[in-house]
Formats: structure tokens, C-alpha cells, sequence
């Protein structure tokens, strides 16, 4: 990127987001970030400036329970906001996310809002500009008694990595924007009207979560927890494992204030020191708890919320490796404890954390190792016979959530049993197929292979 030291296209990046009607104080803000990327600054972490947090100073979510009854007291003072920005366009998806199939035929969104309506917890749905017109149409035919609260997400203009000028493509002009990470939160809470419209309706905690993670609920023990300690802000951080090394980890600033650290603002050579999961324990589950009194006070006093940037080089048009580069600027909300004196942690067990990214992930959340709670929350199936599990499936033919789907057509198998599934080439599954322990599939031929109804274990040729 280099050191530029001219702002020459500050000027047509602000009438561009004018011209779209965005607020002063968004404008403000994406000018902030655009003198960062002007003059070379990339917004990583250095090793030196942080240190580990330890165990000790991180309380577990499951020695919380008496804090139950003022948790279930500050039910009436809460509200549930669930982040709907998302198209999943990496599992080939073309509307929200949230719309996708979760279980039981029902969607992420409909699993949320009944959950919502079964535990009396007020709702709410941050959406983009991509997923609003699409949630709000199935909301009407959801048609819950109460509809959940909605406001927009921001968006931020591409920055084209050549002369950092704004991205233009005519074709499609909506691709000249990103939705600015969702750090934008705070920003759109304040300028939607919302946090002044819940503080007015006597709502002071709000907890914040992804709609594709159905682990994520209002517990009333952390609530509880969160309401009587008086906590600005709060993150619910989980153990990192092997598998957790890419995850935003928790450390603290030499400055004293703990920090959220993404894998993209870690130097390159320090990336060792990241993936330590002994040095640097806790991971960001990405469910927050914010004071909105707080968060209105901060609002006023600072007049915007500066978040770490997060720099994101990508190209203009994400199905076009041939496009031109851009940069898109992001922030995290979990980035938000750093702006909070006296923000807390707390360790919450991992079924309070399954997310949906990948297609692995959607077999086992559609599978039996999953099940309903009569609270309407999805939960680890106690029958479980492993305590984890490890879902690899070939890339070539599972990636995509059609191409999924036409592979599971009768539903997915039985994991409970299994510890871990790999599967490689173009494989068919019946609907009563059982995984026990470590199972490999592969079909080494160009015709698919079709696993009639039975009970898989260990290594199977096809």
C-alpha cells in the first residue's frame, strides 16, 4: 500500500455517501478510517503492546447460578439484538443467511423468533442493505404476535487499492459498497433512532449475538450477572481450542484496558504467538452484553465510536478474482471493550457457541447430535455418545448449500456416535445412515456413490 500523504479523493468518497443519504456521523466516521488507509496504516496489534489475560480473571459462566433471580428480575430491561446482515455468499447463497434452513424446516430466522417469543425476551435485527427487504418478507409471513424491531446497518464505499479512489462498477453499482463490519452497531443503534427509542421504553441491557449462531439465548444467570456487577460491557469469550486459532482472541493493552485482537491485525511474523492457545486462552464468541446508558454516555461524550479498523483487501466484485482489488474498511464490535473502562469477560461453555459458517457446520446442527429445547433454543443433545466432533467434507461438492442439499436429500445421518466425519468426492447419503467414531468416505471415481442405509465406521471405499 505504501505512505500516501494526499486525501485528493476524500472529497468524492464524501459526496458518494452523501448522494446515497448517509448520516454526518457515518461520513465522519468512514473519513476517519480513509485518512488511516491514506497513510499507511494497517491497524495491526503488536506482540509488545498487549499481554495475556489469565485464567483467573475470567469467571465461568456455569458458577454464575446465583445471579439467576436478578437476571429473570431484569428480563423487563432487556432486549435480545441479533446481527442479520449476512448473505452467505460463501456457501453460495444469494439472500440472508438467516433465511437458510436450520432444522426441523425451519430457518435461522424463524428458530430466533420463536425462541424469542417462548422466552419473552424483546427482539431485535440489525440488517443490511443486502438482507432488509428480504427479512422483512418473511417476517409478514412468519407473522409473529410480535414482530421483532429492525434497523439498517450502514455501508462503507470500496477503496480501490490502485489509487485508493472510490470503486467503480456500473454493472452492478451496489458492489461499489461493503457493510462496514459489525462494529457498525453502535453507530446504527444511535443514528436508527433505536437506542434512544429502547433507553425511552426503560431498556437498559442489551445483549448482542449472530443469527447464525442458535447457541447464542438470553440466560438469565449471565444477565443477572451482567445487571448486578453494573458492567458498561461484557464479552462472552470460550476456550480456545486447535481449532480456534484463526478466532479474534482477548488479551489486555499495556494501556490497562482489555482488547479484542482479529487474526488481520496481527503482524505476519507474530502469527505463532496468535495461534498460542496456552499464551492467549479466550476467543470472542461474539455475544456481547452492553449497557445502552453507558453506550449513549460514551456516544455523547467522544460524538462517535472510533473502533480498531480492520483492513480487508479484496476484489470489487467478490465472484470475480479478475475484478479490481479494493480495500473494504471493517470494524468488530467486540472491538467496542477496549472503549469501556471497567468492560469485563466471562467463559461460557461451547453450546453457547456453534455458528454457522460452512456447510460442515449446517450437517451437524441438522443432525441429531442437535435438538430443541422446550425453550425453543437448539442444545447439545445430552445422548451425545462424543464430546466433539469434526466434519470434513470435500470442497469440490459440498461447499455450495445446493449442491449440499442434493447430497442429503432425505436429511442428514446420525452423528451422535461419531467423533469425526471425512468425506471425500461426489458422495449420495440416505436418510437412516449411522457414523460411529472416526469415519472416512471416499469415492475415489467421477460417477457419484450412493451410501444406502446403514452404519459406517472407520474408513469406507466406495
Amino acid at each position: 500500500m505504501g505512505n500516501r500523504e494526499t486525501l485528493e479523493h476524500l472529497p468524492e468518497f464524501v459526496s458518494k455517501m452523501e448522494a446515497e443519504g448517509l448520516k454526518p456521523v457515518v461520513i465522519d466516521t468512514f473519513s476517519y478510517y480513509y485518512e488511516k488507509v491514506v497513510t499507511g496504516e494497517t491497524g495491526l496489534i503488536p506482540d509488545r503492546d498487549i499481554e495475556a489475560v489469565p485464567s483467573g480473571e475470567v469467571p465461568d459462566a456455569r458458577e454464575l447460578h446465583p445471579y439467576a433471580d436478578a437476571g429473570q428480575q431484569a428480563f423487563d430491561r432487556a432486549v435480545m439484538i441479533v446481527l442479520n446482515g449476512g448473505l452467505g455468499t460463501s456457501m453460495g447463497l444469494t439472500g440472508p443467511k438467516s433465511l437458510l434452513i436450520a432444522k426441523a424446516e425451519k430457518t435461522f430466522l424463524e428458530v430466533i423468533v420463536d425462541q424469542a417469543r417462548k422466552r419473552k425476551v424483546r427482539l431485535a435485527l440489525m440488517n443490511s442493505f443486502s438482507t432488509h427487504e428480504d427479512t422483512l418478507a418473511a417476517l409478514s409471513e412468519i407473522a409473529p404476535d410480535t414482530p421483532p424491531m429492525t434497523f439498517l446497518q450502514h455501508k462503507f464505499p470500496k477503496i480501490l487499492q490502485a489509487d485508493l479512489s472510490p470503486a467503480q462498477w456500473p454493472e452492478d453499482p451496489d458492489l461499489e459498497w461493503n457493510p462496514p463490519g459489525h462494529g457498525d452497531i453502535y453507530t446504527a443503534l444511535l443514528t436508527s433512532g433505536m437506542l434512544d427509542r429502547l433507553l425511552e421504553e426503560g431498556i437498559e441491557h442489551a445483549f448482542i449475538c449472530n443469527s447464525d449462531n442458535l447457541g447464542a439465548s438470553m440466560k438469565e444467570t449471565i444477565l443477572g450477572y451482567f445487571a448486578e456487577k453494573r458492567f458498561p460491557f461484557m464479552m462472552e469469550v470460550a476456550r480456545r481450542t486447535p481449532a480456534d486459532v484463526k478466532g479474534g482472541h482477548l488479551a489486555r493493552h499495556k494501556n490497562g484496558r482489555l482488547i479484542l485482537r482479529e487474526s488481520a491485525q496481527c503482524p505476519e511474523d507474530e502469527m505463532d504467538a496468535f495461534k498460542d492457545i496456552e499464551r492467549y486462552r479466550f476467543f470472542n464468541t461474539n455475544n456481547l452484553w452492553v449497557n445502552l446508558k453507558y453506550l449513549k454516555d460514551l456516544i455523547e461524550r467522544e460524538k462517535t465510536i472510533r473502533l480498531p479498523m480492520i483492513l480487508n483487501p479484496k476484489t470489487l466484485d467478490p465472484r470475480d478474482k479478475n475484478s479490481p482489488p479494493v480495500y473494504q474498511v471493517e470494524t468488530a464490535m467486540g472491538a467496542a471493550i477496549s472503549l469501556f473502562d471497567g468492560a469485563a469477560a466471562v467463559c461460557v461453555p461451547r453450546d453457547r457457541f456453534f455458528p454457522v459458517k460452512k456447510c460442515n457446520d449446517l450437517l451437524a446442527v441438522r443432525s441429531d447430535r442437535f435438538i430443541f429445547s422446550d425453550k425453543g433454543k437448539l442444545v447439545l443433545n445430552p445422548e451425545n455418545k462424543t464430546d466433539d466432533i469434526k466434519i470434513d467434507l470435500d470442497s469440490d461438492y459440498y461447499k455450495l448449500i445446493d449442491d449440499f442439499n442434493a447430497r442429503f436429500p432425505d436429511g442428514a445421518p446420525s452423528l451422535m456416535a461419531c467423533e469425526s466425519l471425512e468425506v471425500k468426492g461426489d458422495v449420495r447419503f440416505g436418510g437412516d445412515v449411522v457414523m460411529e467414531g472416526r469415519v472416512k468416505v471416499e469415492n475415489p471415481q467421477s460417477d457419484q456413490a450412493v451410501v444406502a442405509d446403514r452404519t459406517l465406521r472407520g474408513d469406507v471405499s466406495l
